[in-house]
């Protein structure tokens, strides 16, 4: 009977053991699982940014700063300041004379339609594609454009980064192509003539 009461025990002793293990491995492995996901792992959401300028940078928040006080990890501009800029802009004629103030200038809803450039084509022809962002329109539109240019040689004037939707044949930007030619002469000179020669010649 000894014998029996004895590995009894011995059985209970283990089967305790091995609660008390169970028991042991549930508590530890689940403070073990449980990782805080807010703890210095914040999530970096990166900017588009013109890379034309060598001094300032736009981002497609329409922040314009100086090209050193960018945040290296996100690419963009520090939130402090004016978040759309037409420093710099012509707003009748929707032309700057930076090609970053342009950009954030275009960003201004109240010149520009998100609605009316997310359905823009990018070129003429019809398989082209249309602009992604308003960002993509932005920085797109604002580099040179036929429109700034006279004689496809020259500037019309300083301002010749334009943010403004391309003209159309039913002549509904007549008014902004008349303010933007407005003080500009047309002097014709003889053939062979250099264009200077003859722009100092008539004054």
């Amino acid at each position: 009977m000894e014998v029996s009461a004895s590995a009894s025990k011995r059985r209970n002793n283990i089967g305790i053991k091995n609660l008390l293990l169970i028991l042991l491995f549930f508590h530890f492995s689940s403070t073990i699982t449980a990782i805080r996901k807010d703890v210095g792992f914040q999530i970096i959401h990166p900017c588009k940014t013109t890379v034309q300028g060598r001094y300032l940078l736009s981002d497609d928040n329409g922040c314009v700063r100086n090209a050193t006080s960018v945040n290296s990890r996100s690419r963009c501009c520090p939130q402090r300041g004016e978040k759309v800029s037409c420093h710099g802009c012509n707003l009748l004629s929707q032309c700057c004379n930076s090609y970053e103030y342009c950009v954030s200038c275009c960003f201004n809803p109240a010149l520009i339609s998100k609605e009316q450039v997310v359905k823009m084509k990018v070129a003429k022809p019809a398989t082209a594609r249309t602009y992604s962002s308003v960002f993509d329109y932005c920085a797109g539109r604002c580099c040179h454009s036929s429109e700034s240019v006279v004689h496809e040689n020259a500037y019309i004037s300083d301002f010749h980064h334009c943010f403004s939707l391309p003209s159309s044949s039913s002549g509904k930007n007549s008014t902004l192509t008349e303010a933007r030619l407005s003080g500009i002469n047309v002097v014709v000179g003889r053939q062979g003539e250099s264009c200077n020669s003859v722009c100092k010649s008539r004054g």
